[in-house]
């Protein structure tokens, strides 16, 4: 089955499987069925949410990242607003840790700050999609954390030391198709989707999407033509303004409007 509604990846033993939520707790487990679509296939086994360990909900080919997307944000950087073209960059897969992992601070680093967001994951493979056919490839929403070295951003041009760091990129804990049947069904301005980030239980981030400068099905279909976009891959839609200091022993969520809270210790 393709479209659910919560879908998790997790370590069983010394496997690891999909799984469809079917109650509070209780996962049935899935194998992926192909790399070119996001298809599910239910295994015949149940497993208990609360005895497997937690993975990032995909295996993305890559993560392609959304800079300056809430104009907000931007200013507070001291940058322009993008406005005319998306300012894209990568983050590699190795970044990516679950939910409940801890992000460490790199040797050197001086400022890690965290940048709640919305990510966006691919359901099948598309290259150069019409907007108006980008919901359609899209399999739903997970919450993400383009954890960020600020001063090796600055100073090193290319953004891969300072923004491709293990453990820069926690995810999840689950993929929510919901938010992506709801977009199909009303469009954007129809979904009321938005993220918010906490720092030791303090509010410090909240973005809409109704705020994004570039919106869901116009990124889709402009990084799709240059990008070929694979199942699973993710899209990182950009953080709204409060960026701040990363320290040991922080805790930090990503929490969206539609459910999907993501929960990482910042390690001592």
């Amino acid at each position: 089955m393709l479209w659910t509604m919560r879908i998790y990846r997790y370590r069983a033993g010394k496997a690891c499987y999909y799984g469809k939520l079917a109650g509070e707790s209780i996962l049935q487990r899935c194998l992926r069925m192909s790399h070119e679509k996001f298809e599910l296939k239910h295994a015949g086994v149940e497993d208990n949410l609360d005895a497997v360990e937690l993975l990032p909900p995909t295996i993305p080919s890559k993560i392609v990242c959304v800079g300056r997307n809430y104009a907000d944000h931007a200013r507070e950087l001291g940058n322009a607003p993008v406005d005319s073209e998306p300012l894209l960059f990568l983050k590699p897969p190795s970044c990516l840790i679950a939910h409940g992992a801890p992000i460490e601070l790199p040797p050197g680093a001086e400022r890690v700050d965290y940048e709640g967001e919305i990510a966006l994951v691919i359901g099948r493979r598309c290259r150069k999609v019409p907007e108006n056919e980008a919901y359609d490839f899209l399999l739903g929403v997970t919450a993400f954390n383009d954890v960020t070295e600020r001063v090796w951003q600055k100073q090193d041009g290319q953004w891969a030391r300072a923004k491709g760091c293990d453990t820069f990129g926690p995810c999840g804990p689950f993929i929510d198709t919901s938010a992506a049947e709801a977009l199909r069904a009303g469009g954007a301005e129809r979904t009321p989707l938005e993220v918010k980030t906490e720092l030791n239980g303090a509010e410090v981030q909240h973005g809409k999407i109704s705020d994004l400068t570039f919106g869901f099905a116009f990124l889709i279909s402009y990084i799709s033509r240059y990008i070929t976009l694979e199942a699973g891959d993710l899209i990182a839609t950009g953080t709204p303004a409060g960026v701040g200091q990363l320290r040991p022993g922080d805790k930090v969520a990503v929490d969206l409007s539609c459910g999907v809270r993501l929960v990482n210790p910042v390690a001592s």
